[in-house]
């Protein structure tokens, strides 16, 4: 299923947190049988039927609980697509660890492009460009 990671993660950390305040929440939402990727394609299956393109938090998170706490939901066929989401994840610090990691391999790799290509020898275009602007002094 392809739904942004961000949206998965915001549903997942709302369902935690359910269960961790909610009892009987809690025994559905370990439930075997159910799954956040299944949870997700609900939802948007969900979106889809409506219509809609924009819901509040409540409308969503509530489909999300919906999910769990059916025990026979048709969960209906795989979307792709993009989910825009308002919130703000918070990473772990291995998750932070790992974007900064990336983040200086990418500023590294930029560099080395950079160095490389001041050695690349001049193409004829940029040739004929600087021959254009050379100033002729023979006549001074």
């Amino acid at each position: 299923m392809k739904t942004t990671d961000h949206f998965k993660r915001t549903i997942q950390m709302y369902l935690e947190q359910r269960a961790a305040e909610d009892a009987l929440f809690a025994k559905n939402y370990r439930n075997p049988a159910k799954n956040i990727d299944d949870c997700v394609t609900y939802i948007l299956n969900y979106v889809k039927k409506s219509g809609c393109n924009g819901f509040t938090d409540g409308e969503i998170y509530g489909q999300a609980v919906h999910y769990y706490d059916e025990n026979e939901i048709e969960v209906g066929e795989p979307i792709q697509c993009k989910v825009a989401v308002n919130h703000v994840v918070e990473l772990t610090a291995e998750e932070k660890a790992e974007a900064r990691q990336n983040a200086i391999r990418q500023y590294q790799d930029g560099l080395m492009r950079e160095m490389q290509n001041r050695h690349k020898p001049r193409t004829d275009a940029n040739k004929e460009m600087l021959a254009s602007h050379k100033v002729d002094t023979s006549d001074c």
